[in-house]
């Protein structure tokens, strides 16, 4: 297969802008979506420096977000219909990000930071090398800013699991973010909306593309070189020897006779609203009821920006 030049937007096909559109749009919702649940923790975080941590983590995730939505600006979408005109059942990020922090409870914060922390890590490798110029020009900038994400949610992490307390709020947020974070690696589903392929739509006798092939698609054209399941694989790898070492249980994992690493991902296991086909939890209408409310109300036509659009 001959790889489409995605540096020349308009000669793509139909098929070709709709994996680039899905891809950009699951990267970015993800970002998007986790920021806002991060602010959620401003002046509440159990001290002054994680306070700040936190913070600058959901600027970081909000700058990238928009770094990411910003490609899809050549195919004819503006950042107000990315985010605060798109219908929410549109949006393609995974469930983790939209459910609602425990009251209280920083581990759940720091428990969820590390989970998609690492997924992100993956992602961006696999980004690297894009077939689109955009993308592969945005990984690196995003990658310094996410590597001290991670850290900073591991020492939390370890610090937390020493006690007895904190250990046992560890569990309880593993058992209820685990089956959502598994979400992270499922095929995302094209929007079936008034924008979805807003640029050039497939033809009412075309058949509709599934979740399935466009994530195939998204490989074959090379925007991003390993499957999702490679990554989901990847990621399992690095997270449950790492949660197993600080003694907190990861439902099914298991070690086989030699040693090698193995853990099964069943669809028993996977939670009934996994955001990547466009079904949310409750959680996500009233978060995107709250981020919208303002630019409703005051009948913006423009997102407001603090800096210029990246290059």
């Amino acid at each position: 297969m001959t790889t489409p030049d995605f540096s020349d937007p308009e000669n793509l096909t139909a098929r070709e802008r709709q994996a680039l559109e899905c891809l950009i749009k699951r990267l970015a919702d993800d970002e998007f979506v986790l920021a806002e649940r991060y602010t959620e923790w401003q002046v509440r975080a159990p001290t002054l420096e994680s306070d700040l941590a936190l913070a600058n983590n959901a600027q970081d995730e909000l700058g990238h977000a928009r770094l990411w939505y910003d490609v899809l600006g050549d195919h004819g979408y503006t950042e107000r219909e990315l985010v605060y005109e798109r219908d929410p059942a549109e949006f393609r990020h995974s469930t983790i990000v939209e459910l609602p922090f425990e009251e209280g409870d920083w581990a759940d914060a720091v428990l969820r930071s590390y989970l998609c922390d690492v997924a992100e890590e993956l992602r961006l490798e696999a980004l690297e090398a894009s077939s689109s110029p955009k993308i592969a020009n945005r990984v690196a900038k995003i990658q310094q800013e996410e590597s001290y994400h991670r850290e900073h949610a591991q020492n939390w992490l370890e610090r937390l699991a020493e006690g007895e307390e904190g250990h046992e709020r560890l569990q309880a947020a593993l058992d209820r973010l685990f089956p959502h974070a598994l979400t992270i690696f499922e095929p995302c589903a094209p929007p079936h909306g008034e924008n979805a392929n807003k640029t050039n739509e497939t033809s009412d006798d075309e058949p509709r593309a599934t979740g399935s092939d466009v994530e195939a698609d998204i490989v074959d054209f090379g925007l991003r070189t390993a499957t999702l399941e490679e990554l989901g694989e990847e990621w399992l790898a690095i997270v449950v020897p790492y949660l197993e070492s600080l003694d907190l249980d990861v439902p099914e994992s298991g070690q086989t006779g030699d040693g090698e690493f193995e853990f099964e991902v069943t669809q028993e296991m996977l939670p009934d609203e996994r955001g990547r086909d466009g079904i949310h939890t409750d959680a996500w209408v009233d978060l995107y009821d709250d981020f919208t409310h303002t630019y409703r109300e005051l009948g913006r036509s423009e997102p407001t920006k603090i800096m210029e659009t990246p290059e």
